[in-house]
């Protein structure tokens, strides 16, 4: 299977594993499994920190990059092809914050299950996206 994670479950599974769901564990640790991670994550993580809307706990965006190479999950862009076809993802006045609805696109237009805690992205997609938790 494939799995993308959410931006607060590439934070957890770096820093603070004991967050994860015992699921969201047993995806990340079969070697079976295809773990991804997306440049829109780091790019979230780096303009919330930057922001001071994040604390990484005496951490970097450049170590969170750095520790998801070393766990072997597979870094994906943010190509262009996906951002001109965003459009397609249907608008949603109750989830509109642009990195979940990219990570979002993301997942479903390249076949990963999300793996997220954030209800308002399963409740947003209704079924059309494969959520892990």
């Amino acid at each position: 299977m494939k799995f993308l994670l959410d931006t607060h479950a590439l934070i957890w599974a770096v820093v603070a594993p004991q967050q994860l769901s015992a699921a969201a564990v047993g995806a990340l640790t079969d070697p079976a499994h295809q773990v991804a991670v997306s440049a829109i994550s780091f790019w979230e993580i780096s303009i919330k920190a930057a922001l001071g809307k994040l604390s990484l706990e005496g951490t970097s965006p450049e170590a969170l990059l750095e520790a998801a190479e070393q766990q072997g999950f597979e870094l994906l862009p943010l190509e262009a092809r996906l951002a001109a076809s965003f459009s397609q993802l249907p608008p949603d006045p109750l989830h509109r914050d642009p990195f979940d609805r990219m990570l979002v696109w993301q997942a479903m237009s390249q076949g990963y299950t999300l793996v997220s805690r954030d209800r308002k992205i399963t409740a947003a997609q209704q079924g059309r996206l494969k959520v892990l938790w």
